[in-house]
């Protein structure tokens, strides 16, 4: 938003720096994006006044000496057809810096620096200047749009600095405006902050005028739209004469970038930057029917805009109409057939606040926009409407182009305008800040905000005005209260039960460490996935309607569906990661994730939500099965110096012969198995997947576990095969229990093999592992070795049936 310095300065008497200004302006919460000052890149240039002026033969130039005041007398060579003797005109001394034009004398190309020189063999010792060459145009001051030499009043001092004269001493100041303050998207708004931060008083502005006994007749307006439209305020104002507007006015415009096109539309412009609220002016011999109807436009109701352009409108468009048809798309643009013309002698001001989310979704749809549906879809008050209208219908009166009527009316919802009690202890207020602000500050602060503090002990009163929409609570007032008190009192403090630590990992994210760095040296990738998943994953996984893992907490503005609720397993996104890699020809993979699953204490949540860490594995390819992850999950194990064990198991996402509960000291503590063929297929999986889930949180009491020394045999250690027959359902982690007990020095039992089919019978497995013997105080000899073994053998076919393979 543009604000120049000089218009500020009708609200607040600014005695500061621009530049300092800027920070104030920063320290409250507003950032000033560039500032500059008006004629920046014009200096020494002064008034001079002609005293002679001769022709040179044969040219259009004149050869003058001009008298410049306490700078001295120059000759200057000019080529102007308005350069006479006595003139006073805008002199660039030898220095002087000004706008550089194309040969157009209108094109801005550069800054040129004027220097000494000789035309046509006479002394240049400056230049005389038109309005173009000092970056003035005809609405910043009169005459500078001709072509010629900018001409000063005769009044005017000889010598004196133009800039103050041509009001190019100005400041211009681009600030951001926040979206939770619409209040100060206007220069009055943003007058009232630098009141409060210079603490001057703000003055306010004329909204007086006199309403003759005229009256529009029949006139009538009505809302069929109030939600959509709260307030809508509309004045006749008759004998309406259309000119140019006066040169301040057109000049605040210039400097905020509106061109001035004629008195009545001019102050409808003015209205907007000066208060932040759009305003409409229609021509009153237009309005077919003596009536403004705001409703929502009929499908396929079309309207042509100022800018000449046609729009078919749905429903969900708001348009203001007369009597038959639609004369504006209300907070966006006015249509072409109610515009201010030459002829204009009845104007029907509007003045309204319409719902900013309709005006925004509007704009974007029918992909027009303007500062008014800006200052709509960003938020206007209606107390701003008000105000507007009377400042709109006072500037009619100074300006003397239209006479106010009696005919207004002001059709609402009934909300009211006055200020809103709001109660709020100190004690919070300043918990907010972390500091204590004196209550004498707090006060001060908050009475040049215009909030009418009182303090009681503990308890704030404040009193909201109506265009502060924004203060809800005592966070509201803290920031009101810190940003006018200054940041640099805030000091680092700790929050409650922190406690300074000397750094690192703690013994959770050592562990969690020492498990991912395991996995990655089985090859597995880590992969991180959203937090929430889609009620559809649940579906996929095949979960009864009654598994906790349907108890979910819902999002309640989720992205999509896909995002909508809590995850309480990863598998389903280690599924779709898995299926994926293969869709885009990745058929072989190793993947894990560290994540949480959310589970609510009680539907609807009236608590937040358990949070356990889990670990998911999954893996796909050919090479891969279920004693690969059976691999990494003891992989895991070893990490936390624990032994799972693994006994037969029950997912409805898993084929039921190759999956397993983990178990470690008698818990469960996850799971592992094949992912089933109907969701391979479900997925486009082309190779065959494995999924494995581990509750962390039960394994977190193993974390600190260490591993015990055991010293080194002296005595080599002695491996044997064996191929074992066996029932299917006996499972791999009860051999190798059954294996470990059968010896004390039975140290390691590794499967390498797994067979079905013929010779062994279809009831059967044929399963083979690798056992370590280690010695302990003496050499383990042959014959002692097979002693061992024939006692294990005895103890499996004695224990669960199982038979040596020949």
């Amino acid at each position: 938003m543009l604000v120049p310095l000089s218009w500020l300065k009708d609200y607040v008497d600014i005695d500061i720096e621009p530049k300092e200004l800027e920070k104030k302006l920063f320290s409250c919460g507003f950032e000033v994006e560039e500032s500059w000052e008006v004629g920046k890149d014009i200096s020494k240039v002064v008034v001079g006044q002609v005293e002679t002026c001769e022709a040179i033969p044969d040219t259009h130039l004149h050869a003058c000496t001009v008298n410049a005041g306490v700078h001295g007398t120059f000759k200057v060579v000019c080529g102007a057809d308005n350069v006479q003797t006595g003139g006073k005109y805008p002199l660039a001394l030898d220095g002087a810096t000004v706008i550089e034009t194309a040969k157009d004398h209108v094109t801005v190309v550069g800054v040129a620096t004027i220097k000494k020189g000789k035309l046509r063999g006479y002394d240049s010792e400056g230049m005389l200047c038109s309005g173009v060459e000092l970056g003035v145009t005809e609405d910043m001051y009169e005459g500078a749009g001709y072509n010629g030499l900018l001409v000063f009043p005769e009044d005017t001092e000889v010598g004196a600095d133009v800039k103050p004269i041509l009001g190019l001493d100005d400041w211009i100041f681009d600030v951001s405006i926040t979206a939770n303050r619409p209040d100060c998207q206007s220069i009055y708004g943003l007058a009232r902050e630098v009141a409060a931060v210079l603490e001057k008083p703000l003055k306010e502005p004329d909204l007086s005028y006199t309403e003759d006994d005229t009256e529009n007749e029949g006139f009538t307006v009505s809302v069929e739209a109030p939600d959509l439209c709260p307030r809508y305020i509309a004045h006749y104002v008759h004998d309406v004469k259309i000119g140019q507007s006066p040169r301040w006015m057109r000049r605040r415009l210039a400097l905020v970038g509106n061109n001035s096109i004629s008195n009545m539309v001019d102050i409808t412009n003015y209205i907007m930057r000066e208060f932040g609220q759009p305003m409409h002016a229609f021509d009153g011999s237009f309005l077919e029917g003596n009536k403004i109807v705001v409703r929502r436009a009929n499908d396929g109701e079309k309207i042509v805009t100022l800018d000449e352009k046609e729009f078919t409108l749905k429903n969900d468009n708001l348009v203001i109409c007369d009597g038959v048809k639609p004369v504006a798309l209300a907070g966006i643009m006015g249509g072409l057939n109610s515009e201010i013309r030459d002829t204009t002698t009845a104007v029907t001001f509007e003045c309204a606040k319409f719902a900013r989310d309709n005006i925004r979704k509007s704009s974007r749809a029918l992909g027009q926009s303007s500062d008014s549906s800006a200052a709509f879809s960003k938020g206007v008050y209606e107390y701003t409407t008000v105000m507007a209208m009377k400042r709109a219908l006072h500037l009619v009166e100074e300006l003397g182009c239209g006479k106010i009527s009696k005919t207004h009316v002001d059709v609402n919802t009934g909300n009211s305008l006055e200020k809103k009690e709001m109660k709020a202890s100190i004690k919070k207020v300043n918990g907010v800040l972390g500091i204590t602000v004196p209550d004498e500050d707090i006060v001060r602060i908050l009475t040049n905000l215009n909030f009418e503090p009182v303090v009681n002990g503990d308890e704030l009163t404040i009193k909201v005005p109506a265009y502060r929409e924004d203060m809800e609570d005592y966070p509201d007032i803290a920031e009101e209260v810190i940003r006018m008190y200054g940041y640099d009192h805030v000091h680092g403090t700790f929050l409650e039960g922190a406690a300074v630590t000397m750094g690192g990992r703690n013994q959770k994210q050592k562990a969690e460490l020492r498990i991912k760095r395991a996995l990655c040296a089985q090859g597995a990738n880590e992969c991180m996935h959203y937090s929430f998943f889609s009620p559809s994953d649940l579906n996929l996984l095949g979960y009864a309607d009654d598994a906790k893992e349907r108890e979910v907490v819902k999002i309640l503005n989720p992205i999509n569906e896909d995002l909508s609720v809590m995850r309480t397993t990863l598998a389903a996104q280690m599924i779709h990661a898995i299926s994926r890699n293969q869709k885009k020809g990745t058929l072989e993979g190793r993947l894990y994730e560290v994540g949480n699953r959310f589970f609510p204490k009680s539907l609807p949540l009236t608590d937040y939500p358990d949070e356990k860490v889990t670990l998911c594995i999954g893996i796909f390819g050919q090479d891969e099965d279920f004693y690969t992850l059976k691999g990494l999950c003891d992989n895991v194990a070893d990490t936390l110096h624990v032994s799972f064990k693994y006994e037969a198991g029950n997912k409805p996402f898993l084929h039921p012969y190759r999956t397993a509960k983990i178990l470690c000291d008698g818990v469960e503590v996850g799971y592992l198995g094949q992912i089933t063929y109907e969701i391979q297929d479900a997925e486009d999986m082309r190779v065959p997947a494995y999924v494995a889930e581990l509750d962390l949180d039960v394994l977190s009491k193993y974390y600190e576990n260490v591993p015990t020394f055991v010293p080194l045999s002296k005595f080599d250690k002695q491996k044997r095969d064996l191929a074992l027959i066996m029932d299917k359902t006996t499972t791999c982690g009860e051999v190798e229990e059954a294996i470990y007990s059968s010896c004390k020095y039975v140290t390691d039992v590794k499967l390498f093999d797994v067979y079905e089919g013929l010779p062994i019978p279809p009831t059967k497995k044929s399963m083979a592992f690798t056992i370590t013997f280690t010695p302990k105080d003496e050499e383990l000899t042959d014959e002692v070795i097979s002693g061992y073994v024939d006692k294990m053998l005895r103890k499996l076919q004695f224990t669960m049936g199982i038979e040596l393979r020949s």
